[in-house]
C-alpha cells in the first residue's frame, strides 16, 4: 500500500539553510568542464598542504582512504571528519549561518543534501576527468556539482549463532512476525542518512503502516546505520531491521557470525554523494582529493577493504559477494526525500517513540 506524504520544497531544519543562502535567480550553470589532475593542480594542492573531508562514511574506511591518498601525494594530509549524514548537514548548517567555512568536500549518505545544497548556490561546479569516464550519467548531476562516490544497501542481516538459516527473515514482511520481538536492532534516519534513505524507500514501497507494525516489535533502537552490525556480533539482538551492507561485509570476512539477507520486496539501494564547497579554504587540494575519489583504484579498494559498492563497471566484486545487478532494489530518489525529510524524522519519532 503507497500512502502519498506531504510534498513541502524547504522542510523545518532545511528551512534556515535555504533562508540564509537561497538567490531565486540564480541561473542554471551549464555542464561543467571536465577536468584532469594537472601538474599545476597538484602544485597548488602541495602549496595549501590540506583538504578537510566532511563525511558519513564508516571512520576506518574513511581513514583508510584518506592515508592512501597521502601516500601518493605526501605533501597533502587529509584531515577526516566524520559523523551520521543528518548530523553533519546540521553541523554544517550552523557553520555556513556563523560565516565558518571549515569543509573542502563534503561526502553523505542521503542524496537530498546536494540537491539542497545545490539550490543554495553553495557547491563548486567541478567534474574530475575519472568521474566523466567511468560514471554512469544517472549518477553524475548534468551541471557537475556533485556526483555518486559509492554506493551501499541497507540490508537485512542476522546473527548466526542466534538464528538458524532456514528460520532467517527473507522479507521486511517476515519481521514483523512475533517470535522476533524484543531480537530487532535498527538504525535513526535523525542521524544517519543511509537509515533517512531507507526509510523512505520502505515508507514509499511498504506503506507507513508497515513501521506501525514494527515499531511494536520492541525495537532496540541506535544511532548510526554503523551500529546495527555491531549489536549483532555483540549478540545483544539477532537480527537488523536495517543497517550497512558494507560493515556486515568487513564483519563477516573478519570472522563474525554475520549473514546478509537481501529482502523478497527489494533493498534500498543508497547513493553517496561527493561535491566541493565553493567556500572551500583549500580549493585545489579539494579538487585533487575529488579527483582522488574517482579514480579507478579508489573505487576498486572502496569496494575490497570498505566492502561499499561503486557505480564503475570496471570494479568487480569480491568473491561471494553477490553484484549489485542482480539484487533486486528499491530506487533512490533525493528530491523527493528533500521535500519529505522533516514529515519522516517526525512521524518515525512519533512512531518508535525516540
Amino acid at each position: 500500500m503507497h500512502h502519498e506524504l506531504p510534498r513541502r520544497v524547504f522542510l523545518k531544519g532545511s528551512a534556515s539553510l535555504i533562508a540564509a543562502w537561497f538567490t531565486p535567480h540564480i541561473p542554471v550553470a551549464r555542464a561543467a568542464p571536465v577536468m584532469a589532475a594537472s601538474h599545476d593542480l597538484i602544485a597548488a594542492a602541495q602549496k595549501e598542504r590540506t583538504v578537510v573531508w566532511y563525511t558519513s562514511v564508516d571512520l576506518p574506511v574513511a581513514e583508510n582512504v584518506a592515508r592512501s591518498f597521502e601516500t601518493k601525494y605526501p605533501a597533502v594530509s587529509v584531515r577526516v571528519e566524520r559523523s551520521g549524514s543528518e548530523r553533519l548537514f546540521q553541523r554544517i548548517e550552523q557553520e555556513f549561518a556563523s560565516s565558518i567555512h571549515a569543509a573542502d568536500v563534503v561526502n553523505t549518505s542521503d542524496g537530498a543534501h546536494f540537491v539542497l545544497w545545490k539550490r543554495a548556490g553553495l557547491l563548486q561546479h567541478y567534474v574530475p576527468i575519472e568521474a566523466a569516464q567511468f560514471l554512469p550519467k544517472d549518477q553524475l548531476d548534468p551541471d557537475g556539482t556533485f556526483m555518486s562516490w559509492r554506493a551501499s544497501l541497507s540490508v537485512i542481516a542476522y546473527n548466526t549463532n542466534l538464528v538458524r538459516r532456514n528460520e532467517a527473515p527473507k522479507s521486511f514482511g517476515d519481521l514483523l512476525d512475533p517470535k522476533w520481538t524484543g531480537r530487532i536492532v535498527k538504525g535513526h534516519p535523525g542521524y544517519s542518512g543511509t537509515i533517512m534513505t531507507a526509510t523512505f524507500q520502505i515508507a514509499r514501497e511498504l506503506g507507513w503502516s508497515y513501521f506501525e507494525r514494527l515499531a511494536k516489535q520492541q525495537v532496540l533502537q541506535v544511532q548510526s546505520s554503523t551500529d546495527p552490525p555491531k549489536k549483532l556480533v555483540l549478540g545483544e539482538r539477532a537480527v537488523m531491521a536495517d543497517g550497512n551492507e558494507y560493515n556486515v561485509f568487513q564483519m563477516k570476512e573478519s570472522g563474525h557470525p554475520l549473514e546478509v539477507v537481501y529482502a523478497t520486496e527489494g533493498t534500498p539501494l543508497i547513493t553517496g554523494p561527493s561535491a566541493i564547497f565553493k567556500t572551500a579554504p583549500n580549493p585545489n587540494a579539494a579538487k585533487l582529493f575529488q579527483h582522488y575519489l574517482f579514480a579507478p583504484e579508489t573505487q576498486q579498494a572502496i569496494c575490497d577493504v570498505g566492502g561499499l559498492r561503486s557505480f564503475y563497471p570496471s570494479v568487480r566484486e569480491k568473491s561471494g559477494r553477490i553484484p549489485l545487478q542482480k539484487i533486486k532494489l528499491m530506487n533512490d530518489d533525493p528530491v523527493a526525500i528533500a521535500e519529505q525529510s522533516e514529515y519522516i524524522k517526525a512521524r518515525y519519532v512519533q512512531l518508535f517513540r525516540v
